[in-house]
């Protein structure tokens, strides 16, 4: 008989507790319970844990001080199930530097109802973050830890700023980090512009996009409606509206859309990659598709490779999630799958004047 994951649930409030307790215990988990942070980081640190949902705000020892310890410690998938964090978008991308894999607003006032919208969210990232490979966890501090490292000299000789092209990235889960990386890396010369669709709530992309304006050479906003595609600039989809595009006499602009289609992620990779095809010669688009759950963006991968654009998937070893870049390469979408250090170095190539290979792999 197949043994049950075990989890742990790690948060002040009784009624949460026995909440999520009975939803993890109706996906088949062994639940574990603590009331603060101090007891909690304890239990994770004692046990082997497959799964752990944790608070921020406790006594004792708050959350991010908890997840530290458990991921020098002894590393597992930590879902962040707070509304302050999710409220604050400082909190939370701290979170996910420190290692959590995900987050979800905590159902503190919509247990009478959690009913089904959180329910279904809750089952969905849960069932997801199970697909990670425990032992990746172990390596990917050290990994990211390289990746930092800006791999562009000044020297490097660029395209033309009038040869228009565009670079656009999709990721989810584990995703925050690599899109620091490819912010951190770009040089103020980048010819290009880099949009960005990272599955976010409202309250987070502003704050992400500072952080990253905030260490990188480039500039990086959040998209506004209006807002110019120019070289060296990266453009983050808006949490809560799908990033859209449109012509400008000239130039192509943001253009923010309601949720019309029911996507389940907002903003949507597939919306981003299917409105370029409609604004953006095809041939002049780069479109990455890195780690994250379920298949938002493969469909538009797809698209765009038919229309001959240059698409790239990041491979399961370095993804946190395989699930979105997985299904871009089955369903036919990608002209390259590579590590995302590889996957660095080809969006650096992109702004050369030297052409990069579009072999298939």
């Amino acid at each position: 008989m197949k043994k049950s994951p075990k989890a742990l649930v790690i948060d002040d409030s009784a009624l949460v507790r026995r909440f999520l307790k009975k939803e993890l215990e109706r996906l088949g988990f062994e639940v574990d319970v603590a009331k603060d942070g101090e007891e909690g980081e304890k239990k994770a640190l004692e046990n082997q844990y497959d799964l752990i949902t944790l608070d921020i705000e406790m006594p004792k020892k708050n959350g991010l001080d908890v997840l530290r310890s458990i991921m020098e410690k002894n590393p597992t998938r930590v879902l962040i199930v707070s509304t302050y964090a999710v409220e604050n978008g400082d909190i939370a991308m701290n979170a996910l530097q420190l290692g959590a894999l995900d987050y979800i607003t905590k159902p503190d006032q919509r247990l009478a109802t959690a009913g089904n919208e959180f329910i279904k969210e809750f089952e969905f990232k849960i069932n997801e973050l199970m697909k990670i490979n425990k032992i990746s966890l172990l390596t990917r501090k050290k990994r990211f830890s390289s990746i930092y490292t800006p791999v562009i000299e000044q020297a490097t000789e660029f395209a033309p700023k009038d040869d228009k092209k565009y670079v656009l990235v999709g990721a989810s889960t584990g995703g925050p980090k690599l899109i620091e990386a490819i912010a951190r890396s770009l040089p103020e010369n980048y010819p290009y512009p880099v949009c960005v669709v990272q599955h976010m709530p409202p309250t987070f992309t502003g704050k992400f996009a500072e952080r990253l304006d905030s260490i990188s050479k480039i500039k990086v906003l959040e998209a506004k409606n209006g807002e110019e595609l120019t070289p060296a600039k990266m453009i983050i989809g808006k949490g809560g509206k799908h990033l859209h595009f449109r012509r400008d006499g000239n130039k192509v602009v943001c253009k923010l859309v309601p949720n019309t289609n029911n996507r389940f992620f907002v903003p949507s990779v597939d919306e981003m990659f299917f409105s370029a095809l409609e604004v953006m010669n095809p041939k002049n688009i780069m479109a990455v598709l890195l780690t994250g759950i379920g298949d938002d963006g493969a469909d538009g991968m797809v698209a765009l490779k038919k229309a001959g654009a240059y698409t790239i998937a990041e491979s399961e070893e370095s993804a946190t999630v395989y699930g979105m870049p997985k299904e871009a390469y089955v369903r036919g979408g990608t002209v390259k799958v590579l590590p995302f250090d590889e996957i660095l170095q080809e969006i650096i190539a992109f702004g050369s004047k030297n052409d990069i290979k579009k072999d298939g792999r």
